[in-house]
């Protein structure tokens, strides 16, 4: 007898299709009440440690990116600064593993378990560079490949950046499902996962998050080389916090002194990110508040039982910067330093030519990572498409950007500058959303102990929050 395939008996069967395709026992690492054990679920799910993570990776093509300095987007910062102001500004240059991204680090940890384990392919569902990394990690290790995309509006429009990273997937092999936004995504992704038994190299599985720590490791030990210290602050985009999230395990790893991790996200506030008709008035489909914000504030809404990218357990100042000031950011390190990469990865270098200038000169600020740009991927194509949209686009205040109406690039490099997000506030929306989500019967101490972790905030933040929520 055939399974039932409908919407309702598929997305019904979620839990066990995403066991069966990433062999993880989740259950193994739930509490009795409320939450798991996030540290025990990274041990013994992705039970590798940084020096094989490293191997694997360094063996297919990832991995061991240069640590640049921007001196002239230094001298540009120190420039606008109050006197004695301007950190000196470094970029991971992740652009130059193989696939043009760090999402290299993640894929090629998931490829290589998913052959371990005998799997003979691989799916992942997006829209982003994630889906070229896997394609590309798929074929050094001969594993079949599909990439699940939204890449369409109603009317079979597709943003260029998506566009072209479906020729980049399809040009390493593999099989591009390309779908409207809306909730087909997420079934169609289950049902081939059930239909071909293929490994879920899901953004958010422990591998995932676990191939990125070495890039935070590879961040310390190489500052440590170049300058005799580890940097003072590291500056990450946050998207689905994958991102941050192994960056920080991994630089955590690699030294005890405190380094300062900031998150960074395109405004992108009043967009809808399953909007039909709301999809192609974006320019950014990663990197912006539309996952950075959700995906902190509930990281278990992924497509696994339990997210292993948790960004509030490390994160110590979240930002925002707007559409035109990351397009400026893309153009500065073209002109200034004769590095062109992708806008998206460049929302990072904004936020610290921003940061840059709160800090004394002898401070040492990190841009994370650097991606690839390509005929779609290109600022100027993204505005061409833009500006075909309606968006208005024009110089002035970034302050007076209007998502999904307007992008100001900034007139002057000095009007670019991070708004800060109450860190407070997404903290406790994280607690509230567990409570909701999960209605514990009580709350016990095993439950604090856990929201402490998750939100890394003490005992007392805990309970005036669970207060001001009537628990």
């Amino acid at each position: 007898m055939s399974k039932d395939m409908s919407y309702q008996a598929v997305m019904s069967r979620r839990n066990d299709i995403m066991k069966q395709s990433v062999g993880v026992d989740y259950d193994s690492f739930e509490y009795s009440g409320l939450g798991f054990d996030y540290e025990l679920m990274m041990e013994k799910a992705s039970p590798y440690s940084i020096a094989e993570i490293q191997k694997i990776q360094l063996a297919h093509g990832v991995g061991n990116t240069p640590l640049k300095e921007l001196k002239n987007i230094t001298k540009l910062a120190r420039k606008l600064a109050p006197k004695g102001k301007g950190a000196r500004i470094f970029v991971k240059d992740e652009a130059l593993n193989d696939s043009g991204s760090f999402k290299a680090r993640r894929a090629a940890l998931s490829c290589y378990h998913a052959k371990k384990m005998g799997y003979v392919g691989v799916v992942t569902a997006t829209s982003g560079n994630y889906g070229a990394a896997v394609a590309s990690q798929a074929a050094k290790y001969g594993l079949k490949c599909i990439i699940v995309q939204e890449c369409f509006d109603s009317k079979g429009v597709g943003q260029p950046e998506i566009v072209e990273k479906a020729r980049k997937c399809e040009a390493f092999g593999a099989e591009v499902v390309q779908l409207s936004v809306g909730p087909e995504l997420f079934y169609t992704f289950l049902r081939i996962l059930e239909e071909t038994g293929y490994f879920n190299a899901s953004l958010y599985t422990p591998f995932g998050i676990s191939g990125i720590e070495t890039l935070g490791y590879e961040i310390i030990k190489q500052s440590e080389a170049q300058l005799g210290r580890v940097p003072d602050v590291v500056v990450c985009t946050n998207a689905g916090g994958g991102n941050l999230t192994g960056t920080a395990r991994g630089i955590k790893k690699a030294t005890s002194k405190k380094v300062q991790i900031i998150g960074a996200s395109v405004n992108l506030k009043g967009l809808h990110m399953a909007s039909d008709t709301q999809f192609n008035r974006k320019s950014f489909t990663t990197g912006h508040t539309g996952f950075g914000i959700p995906f902190a504030t509930y990281p278990d809404r992924s497509d696994v039982p339990r997210s292993a990218a948790r960004p509030l357990r490390y994160m110590d100042r979240y930002v925002t910067v707007n559409q035109g000031e990351v397009f400026f950011a893309t153009e500065m390190l073209s002109a200034l330093e004769g590095i062109e990469r992708g806008p998206a990865g460049n929302t990072s270098l904004a936020a610290a030519f921003s940061i840059a200038q709160e800090l004394a000169e002898d401070k040492i600020i990190v841009v994370q990572e650097t991606e690839y740009t390509g005929a779609g991927k290109h600022h100027a194509a993204q505005l061409s498409f833009a500006r075909n949209n309606g968006i208005e686009i024009k110089f002035g205040n970034p302050k007076t950007e209007v998502p999904g109406e307007s992008i100001i690039i900034p007139s002057n490099p000095s009007l670019i500058k991070v708004v800060d997000l109450d860190l407070h506030k997404t903290k406790k929306s994280c607690i509230r959303n567990h409570i909701e989500s999960e209605l514990p019967k009580q709350i016990t101490a095993e439950d604090i102990a856990f929201l402490m972790e998750e939100v890394n905030e003490d005992e007392d933040f805990i309970k005036k929050a669970l207060q001001e929520i009537k628990i």
